[in-house]
């Protein structure tokens, strides 16, 4: 039991670095973007700051598993979830703005997710939650609102990734060289790697897959790092400007593409 419990602990405190330190260093990096690409810039500070505000207090939920306090587990649980019920709304706001270029058009729509995260916390709170089931792998909870998960699933999940896919798929159809397509798909390919893990995460009721779960949202953390920040081999392969890395294009790259993310 020690040993898994303490797995859990240290991959959950993992993400919450990483996760901090990313939004962290991508904040920093705001000078180095133009005008119109800083709005989608500090959606993403604004995900990733949302998952590692998720896994901070699950980090302190495992170790309270880890110690036998089944109360501050609870507590930790029902306060993880506020950050988890709106992590679609600046990954929304981001998509949208990709797309149109409108921040009155994103806002609103992201708005309209935000009232889907309130009712799902409304729903989760009202209704409680069955558990906690502590295994030698961590703890586990089951949602006791089949409307509250049906609005996260279809509301909240659902949506947002259909519009990943779809970004992705604009993106495939348009002819832009390696570069761009490096600083498109792989950013896509990570946020969605964390989002659709984090939602296993919850819902599992498995311990194993709990664990799983939060070992590939790590890994999606560092491969969107690896998106934003990559590594000097990378930069030479596909021929990345490090002075240029921005949301959107420069007026000298405005014929190679219209999305860059």
């Amino acid at each position: 039991m020690t040993a898994g419990l303490l797995l859990n602990i240290t991959i959950c405190f993992a993400i919450t670095l990483s996760s901090f330190a990313f939004a962290w260093v991508l904040a920093r990096s705001e000078p180095e973007h133009n005008e119109k690409s800083r709005p989608a810039m500090w959606s993403l500070v604004i995900f990733w700051s949302m998952v590692g505000f998720t896994y901070l207090p699950t980090t302190i939920r495992m170790i309270a598993t880890y110690l036998n306090n089944p109360g501050l587990d609870l507590l930790m649980y029902n306060l993880a979830s506020i950050p988890f019920a709106v992590v679609s709304v600046p990954l929304v706001y981001f998509i949208i703005y990709i797309i149109v270029g409108n921040r009155k058009i994103s806002g609103l729509v992201s708005l309209g997710f935000t009232l889907f995260g309130a009712a799902y916390l409304a729903l989760l709170y009202s209704s409680g939650v069955i558990g906690p089931n502590v295994t030698e792998w961590g703890s586990l909870y089951s949602i006791n609102s089949g409307i509250a998960l049906n609005i996260y699933l279809i509301g909240l999940f659902v949506i947002p990734t259909a519009m990943i896919l779809g970004l992705l798929f604009l993106i495939l159809l348009q002819r832009v060289p390696r570069r761009l397509r490096y600083r498109t798909t792989l950013p896509l390919v990570a946020i969605s790697f964390v989002f659709d893990f984090m939602l296993t995460d919850v819902i599992t009721i498995f311990d194993v897959m709990q664990v799983v779960s939060r070992l590939f949202i790590l890994i999606g953390t560092v491969l969107a790092f690896l998106a934003y920040f990559p590594p000097t081999t990378l930069k030479q392969k596909f021929g990345i400007n490090e002075q240029h890395y921005e949301l959107y294009e420069d007026e000298e790259d405005e014929n190679e593409g219209d999305l860059d993310v």
